[in-house]
């Protein structure tokens, strides 16, 4: 059967819908992206270039318990994060070249002053940041060393 064929047959609901999940990132791949840390897998957003790492979590109004985002950097820094026009509170945890947590910003508010917003810098260097909404870190309990582990479609940074 010819796709022309296959989408003349189907009820324009299903076809809206199919076209909408294809067009998500990670929808068609059963779930997107993950990372697990203490045993908590978060479907992750992946920022890897200077454009996608500047935007971060901006202008959102919520994410779900289950969800993150997560920076990968081009080389082992110290890192510093900051809130600017970010309105959810976050966990900011940073991870070395090995994917071990080396510094912890956990319960940052939201920040509504631009270029006056602090940073909220790693104590080590890290390659990895992963931000979690606010309590994450403390309900898992994290301590500096546990590993994250990659699921698949998310590359090893050089």
């Amino acid at each position: 059967m010819s796709l022309s064929t296959l989408l003349s047959t189907l009820r324009p609901a299903i076809w809206l819908a199919l076209l909408a999940c294809l067009s998500l990132p990670g929808c068609a791949s059963g779930g997107g992206m993950w990372v697990e840390v203490a045993g908590a897998r978060y479907v992750v957003e992946v920022a890897n270039d200077d454009a996608e790492r500047a935007r971060g979590l901006m202008f959102r109004d919520e994410m779900a318990d289950d969800h993150g985002m997560l920076f990968i950097h081009d080389s082992e820094a110290m890192q510093a994060y900051w809130m600017k026009n970010t309105r959810i509170a976050l966990d900011i945890l940073y991870f070395d070249g090995e994917r071990r947590l080396v510094s912890q910003q956990r319960d940052v508010p939201p920040c509504s002053l631009g270029n006056g917003c602090p940073p909220y810098p790693s104590s080590a260097p890290a390659l990895y940041v992963l931000e979690l909404n606010a309590g994450q870190a403390a309900r898992l309990g994290l301590e500096d060393g546990m590993e994250m582990t990659f699921g698949p479609g998310i590359e090893k940074a050089d």
